[in-house]
């Protein structure tokens, strides 16, 4: 059986506060977009990982895939299988990917083992694995705040507009990104901001991991700016980084940001 975990961008992020547990509460709409990797799992003599596609950083033996068929294991009894994960979302790039394998393999497995399993069960698993994970259960738009795990339901709808994804061959880490930031509550609702025209989104919805990631890494800060130039309605960093999308009206093709960076059109 075969699933397409598909990534996210954020339309604006505010770091609102430290938490006692070290993490930050946020606020922020995660969008789904058509960027998929490729998951299968197979019924086999033992329970093994294997990764092709982009390399993915780390040992395989800890991938959220594996760690999410234990998750599971632990109270189903669940057979051996193998794992087969084609990576093509970018990663260290602020669009969830690692989140979407780990919170699609608990669907897959809901799904291949009939397992029974409610939304809201599968996202009580899934906000085991990480602070996003639980969006990608139910993979639709959502307010999300708290860790990033508690969600509201947020009306917006991007079709009819053309969604360009650029990835520098940058890594950012979370660390990288939340070092130097200032939380603090904004003024205006991320929501209430989200329900103007797109025309009237810049210079208001905002991502707060600009301000610590552009300094750092210019050439993504850069890569915004040129989104603008080309005719962007809305351009932002998505997530902690390093990808950055643009809104636009209609089809465009960026040749120049193509020359040195991955481009995803139409996403």
């Amino acid at each position: 059986m075969i699933l397409f975990p598909n990534a996210k961008i954020n339309l604006g992020l505010n770091i609102v506060e430290k938490r006692w547990d070290g993490f930050h509460n946020i606020e922020t709409v995660f969008y789904p977009i058509k960027i998929n990797d490729s998951l299968e799992i197979i019924e086999a003599a033992d329970t093994e990982f294997f990764a092709h596609g982009i390399e993915i950083p780390g040992d395989n033996h800890d991938n959220i895939c594996l760690k999410a068929y234990d998750l599971l294991k632990h109270d189903f009894n669940l057979p051996p299988i193998e794992i087969h994960l084609l990576k093509n979302i970018p990663v260290g790039a602020g669009l969830g990917g690692g989140s979407a394998d780990g919170a699609f393999m608990i669907k897959l497995l809901n799904q291949k083992f009939g397992l029974g399993l409610t939304i809201e069960q599968m996202q009580v698993y899934a906000r085991k694995l990480g602070s996003d994970c639980a969006f990608f259960i139910e993979n639709k738009p959502v307010f999300a705040f708290g860790k990033g795990d508690e969600f509201t339901g947020q009306e917006i709808n991007l079709e009819h507009h053309f969604l360009v994804l650029v990835k520098p061959a940058i890594h950012v880490s979370t660390a990288d990104a939340y070092g130097g930031c200032a939380p603090s509550k904004p003024k205006t609702s991320l929501q209430m901001l989200l329900h103007l025209p797109i025309t009237e989104w810049k210079g208001l919805v905002i991502n707060d991991f600009e301000t610590t990631v552009f300094p750092k890494y210019p050439a993504i800060a850069r890569i915004k700016e040129e989104l603008y130039e080309n005719g962007a309605l809305y351009a932002s960093m998505s997530g902690s980084g390093s990808s950055v999308f643009g809104i636009f009206h209609e089809p465009v093709q960026l040749p120049n940001l193509e020359n040195d960076h991955k481009v995803f059109y139409g996403v």
